[in-house]
């Protein structure tokens, strides 16, 4: 474990191996244990790096406006030996993978995009189904029950907007409220005030790319997942059959193969 200072931020950072650096981006409903399967199982021959970002995990940040991509930047270079680094996000953690890639390509290798959000993209349009969700969501988190906002979390991003609820239960479901909870009920660490769109940018990502996404997740989100694909030169996409908006948390090997795979044929 190492503490990596950023601005006001003391970022909790995991290091497992060692060798080029992979660093892992979280959703912003998990922190950095989501990629416990991905450290464990290309720690060996690589240098794997998961951090939390403020107001998640272990990390401490004192109020300020921030930089989450400036707070990627500090991980870098305390981790990447100052060469370029694969950058794995999944969701929101993706967008600041993008972000980098855009704004700092000389610090980038390689991208793996696990359903991200994209600053710039269209906002979403819901079908009458999933509009009825999302409206009943808002007024759950309008209610200002933590416990009900995290139900609903686990109910749309885990199991899947049009999936029964409860579709993935056990130690993944376990780990997303534990994760989620904790973040719901940490105290505010200020706005991220370096946000830029970027979808209409996409064409100049200049680096390898993977792009995966589950056929379970919203359908803007896939839609989303398919844009970014069509518009970054060369890009991969994966769609993986029976996962929503966490494949990761639900199938953990099978996206730890998937990343390995890529790796071996984009970064050698």
């Amino acid at each position: 474990m190492h503490s990596i200072s950023s601005g006001r931020a003391q970022l909790a950072t995991e290091v497992v191996g060692g060798g080029r650096a992979i660093v892992f981006l979280h959703a912003n409903v998990c922190d950095r244990r989501m990629w416990r399967d991905q450290l464990d199982g290309i720690g060996p021959g690589h240098k794997a790096v998961a951090y939390d970002r403020r107001g998640f995990g272990d990390t401490r940040a004192a109020p300020e406006d921030f930089s989450a991509l400036a707070d990627l930047v500090a991980v870098l270079d305390a981790t990447a030996d100052g060469q370029p680094a694969v950058l794995v996000g999944s969701s929101l953690g993706g967008r600041i993978a993008l972000d980098a890639a855009l704004r700092h390509p000389a610090r980038v290798r390689a991208l793996v995009l696990i359903a991200p959000n994209v600053s710039g993209a269209p906002d979403p349009v819901y079908p009458p189904d999933v509009a009825a969700l999302m409206a009943q969501s808002r007024a759950i988190e309008a209610s200002g029950d933590l416990d009900r906002v995290n139900a609903m979390k686990a109910r749309v991003l885990l199991d899947g907007p049009r999936a029964p609820e409860g579709r993935v239960p056990g130690a993944a479901r376990e780990l997303f409220l534990e994760m989620n909870g904790r973040a719901l009920r940490a105290p505010p660490v200020g706005a991220d005030v370096d946000i830029k769109p970027f979808f209409h940018r996409l064409g100049e990502i200049a680096v390898p790319t993977l792009v995966v996404w589950g056929d379970l997740d919203f359908p803007h989100v896939q839609q989303r997942c398919r844009d970014v694909v069509a518009a970054v030169p060369g890009a991969e996409g994966h769609a993986m059959a029976g996962v929503a908006h966490l494949p990761g948390l639900e199938r953990p090997a099978e996206i730890t193969a998937v990343i390995a795979r890529f790796l071996a044929s984009a970064t050698n």
